[in-house]
């Protein structure tokens, strides 16, 4: 599954975009953002907490409860500010 960060994300973890095999038990994006932030430090800095987290599955805004099985793509970013 192809993962990409945006804005503060991206700078926190270092990478601009990631292919990883998620194990069979990630089943949300929930599930998801507590799996990343289990891998290193970067990653529990950038996801520290979940609930400032937007994410798109395959280009769609999702919530955190929505199921990821068979998406392509998922983008990780900050929310958005006017201005």
């Amino acid at each position: 599954m192809k993962l990409v960060y945006f804005a503060w994300i991206r700078e926190k973890i270092g990478k601009t975009e990631e292919y990883l095999d998620l194990p069979e038990d990630i089943l949300t994006v929930r599930d998801l953002i507590f799996y990343l932030r289990e891998q290193d430090e970067a990653y529990a800095n950038a996801l520290a907490i979940p609930e400032l987290i937007r994410v798109a599955v395959d280009h769609t805004h999702a919530q955190h409860d929505q199921l990821i099985l068979g998406a392509n793509e998922i983008a990780l970013f900050p929310p958005m500010t006017g201005g």
